[in-house]
């Protein structure tokens, strides 16, 4: 620690030292970045570089002697760990699986064309995820030109297909980011001034997108270079629209003729290119998702993000925490350190609050191609397990735990869905009667699921495998109220034990 406490060296460095040690004094600071920080990966910045890793704050008091010995501003992680000190540089995404708890959904916007527009890119997603269901969002001000948006762990469905969602970490957040960015794009283009492009330098990016990652590929040529009277020849890529030197001959050293060859598009992250994956590429007028600012990046393995309450080494404002209804109203006067309140950052989230984001984001990057993975994983475990069609199938022969989901439940309505789709697809009940069951469930309960939400659910479990519904010993019953019994649990699984009720009452009846 002792190189950074060095003699400030720019007037910004000076500026952000003098106000460290007393506003990171502030017990309220303390509390929010402290309280923020559990079962995170924290690393203090002192101005210019970043302290160890990784490393955790253990108490409250760590936040002012970190200060004290330079630290300007704290950095956390989106993912959460059982426990953060065991994470090590290079680990394989096994080792990490094991570790990892679960994830948050972190949004960076930071326009680069000001705050106006930071601020209508945050209202059109936030819009976006109350359109899917989401009431609980976490805002705050990034410290410079833009916001996160964070929705907590607490908020996914813990499985997808059988998969716990902890291991599709970062396959998931980057499908649901992409999704995102594709619907909110009309949200945004609705609320965005008439001459919003008149005040953008260079205006909107056009090209070609890459439907892995979202970004816009490059376009390339190749180029062969030939020496007629050697016979040597090579071919080399140049981005289109840069100059390159003409190669010589490396016997008579003279200079290449050179012929260009066909065009072709590259993306600069994935490295797929148009002439092996064709497919992969499209082709958009404009890309407001470039004046959106959101960054793919914070979506990687250990990234880290400036904490709630934080300051920022460039403007000396603090990363608060704003109400998503009064962002209208934020001024950088509110991210004053002297004058800042501060507030919580993560949201009163209710279980599976964005479980319907999840199915439709992907379902749509099913459509698009670019949920390989899942796909892949998802075969693994219940790669052999096939439907059951029961003949003379009734209610009898449910376990009793279906039965009771079956008279309504009033806490774990989303669970209790998945149970049931489950179940009645895994005993080859038909689509038909399958879909008026479910529907006349969610009136009997308490407070009834949005039809949409259902909806979207239904249509997920048509487009995938069937997988059968969680064994008795999953927290899924606990979470909707309903303890299994001692017979249940000797079945292990709804199905198994509806199949031997029907055949024990079969035999009766014969």
């Amino acid at each position: 620690m002792e190189k950074f406490q060095r003699e400030p060296q720019s007037e910004k460095e000076k500026k952000i030292r003098k106000i460290t040690q007393f506003y990171y004094s502030r017990p309220d600071v303390q509390e929010a970045i402290f309280r923020f920080s559990k079962n995170r990966e924290v690393s203090p910045r002192y101005f210019d570089g970043f302290g160890k890793r990784p490393d955790t704050l253990q108490f409250k008091g760590d936040i002012l002697s970190l200060a004290k010995k330079g630290a300007t501003s704290f950095h956390c992680s989106e993912e959460l760990w059982n426990d953060p000190l065991k994470i090590e540089t290079g680990m394989g995404k096994t080792e990490a699986d094991k570790l990892r708890t679960g994830w948050d959904l972190l949004i960076d916007i930071d326009c680069e064309h000001g705050i106006k527009y930071s601020k209508l890119a945050a209202k059109a997603i936030i819009e976006t995820f109350r359109q899917h269901g989401i009431k609980n969002v976490g805002l705050k001000f990034s410290g410079s030109k833009g916001f996160h948006i964070l929705i907590p762990w607490k908020a996914f469905p813990k499985d997808i297909n059988g998969i716990e969602l902890k291991d599709l970490f970062p396959e998931v957040p980057r499908k649901l980011i992409l999704y995102i960015k594709n619907y909110s794009a009309s949200i945004l283009k609705a609320i965005l001034p008439e001459n919003f492009e008149k005040e953008i330098v260079g205006g909107l990016k056009t090209g070609f997108l890459c439907k892995k990652c979202g970004e816009f590929a490059s376009e390339y040529r190749n180029v062969e270079f030939r020496c007629e009277k050697c016979g040597v020849f090579e071919t080399r890529k140049f981005r289109m629209g840069a100059k390159g030197k003409v190669p010589k001959c490396y016997k008579c050293s003279k200079e290449m003729k050179f012929r260009p060859l066909k065009k072709f598009i590259e993306c600069p992250r994935c490295k797929i290119n148009s002439i092996d994956n064709p497919e992969n590429f499209s082709e958009e007028e404009k890309d407001l998702y470039t004046l959106m600012g959101l960054d793919l990046i914070l979506v990687s393995p250990r990234h880290l993000f400036r904490m709630p309450y934080s300051l920022h080494e460039k403007t000396s404002l603090a990363s608060v925490v704003i109400d998503p209804k009064e962002i209208d109203k934020f001024t950088f006067r509110d991210a004053e350190p002297l004058r800042m309140k501060v507030k919580n950052f993560m949201p009163e989230s209710e279980e599976n609050e964005a479980a319907e984001l999840v199915m439709q984001a992907l379902d749509w990057a099913k459509s698009a191609g670019v949920d390989k993975e899942l796909e892949q994983k998802a075969s693994g475990k219940y790669e052999n397990f096939k439907p059951v069609k029961i003949k003379n199938l009734k209610d009898e022969d449910f376990p009793p735990t279906i039965k009771k989901i079956l008279e309504g439940v009033r806490d774990g309505k989303k669970r209790a869905l998945f149970v049931l789709i489950n179940f009645f697809r895994s005993v080859g009940m038909d689509k038909e009667e399958m879909e008026k069951r479910i529907f006349e469930w969610n009136e009997k309960n308490e407070v009834a699921l949005r039809r949409a939400y259902i909806n979207a659910q239904l249509s997920w479990s048509y487009k995938h495998k069937t997988i059968p519904p969680p064994n008795f010993d999953k927290d899924h019953y606990k979470g909707i109220g309903i303890i299994p019994t001692d017979e249940e649990m000797r079945y292990k699984n709804p199905v198994n034990y509806t199949i031997k009720k029907n055949k024990t009452s079969k035999s009766k009846k014969d």
